[in-house]
This record gives structure tokens, C-alpha cells and sequence, in this order.
């Protein structure tokens, strides 16, 4: 299944990438978990030019997405959406593997 984006997220992530004049045929969407936060793990979203050999790479909706194998077990189906609104902007994670969620929505746990 792997990662969604909606398009809300792909527009801004395009959006980003022309704002800060980055070339959009030598950029990734890095997409990952580190430990930490306050569930346990948290959320990693990151522009990059720097691929590894062990990333898992695959296209939504024309941004070349890169997740590293260990990751994307923890991420299988999430979807990755951007909303903005009166109480925040940025980039919101739908995890259907995390069993709780922090307040701030950044950290999970499984």
C-alpha cells in the first residue's frame, strides 16, 4: 500500500519546491520515523537531494517519494495531508498503524 499523499499535500510540496528554487527532477520527499516525541516515534518529512541505495522510492502524483525500508513498516498506509486553518498550517499524518497519537499529532506510537 505505501504512502498516500492527497493533493492538498502534493500542492504544497510542489509549492515549496518553487518557492525555494529547488529542481524538481533532483529533489525526494523523504518520508520516515525516528524514536522520540511524546508517543514514542515521530514523524520525519523532509526535501532532499540524497538518496541511499536501501530507500524504497516510488511517484505520487509526480513528487518522487523516498522511504527508508525500517520506515515504511511503521508508515504502510498512512496518509499524508496539509491543512490550513485558523489554528495551524503544516503537514498532518492519518496513521492507521498507530494505536496513540500525541496532542500535537508529530509522535505515535504502535
Amino acid at each position: 500500500m505505501g504512502v498516500i499523499l492527497t493533493d492538498l499535500a502534493a500542492k504544497e510540496i510542489r509549492k515549496i519546491v518553487s518557492d525555494n528554487e529547488l529542481s524538481q527532477e533532483q529533489i525526494f520527499l523523504r518520508v520516515g520515523v525516528k524514536g522520540g516525541g511524546c508517543s514514542g516515534f515521530s514523524y520525519v518529512l523532509d526535501l532532499t537531494e540524497n538518496r541511499r541505495e536501501t530507500d524504497e522510492q516510488f511517484e505520487l502524483d509526480g513528487i518522487v517519494v523516498i522511504c527508508d525500508p525500517k520506515s515504511l513498516l511503521y508508515l504502510d498506509g498512512v496518509t499524508i495531508d496539509f491543512k490550513d486553518e485558523l489554528m495551524g498550517r503544516g503537514f498532518v499524518f492519518n496513521n492507521p498503524n498507530a494505536t496513540t497519537t500525541c496532542g500535537c499529532g508529530s509522535s505515535f506510537a504502535v
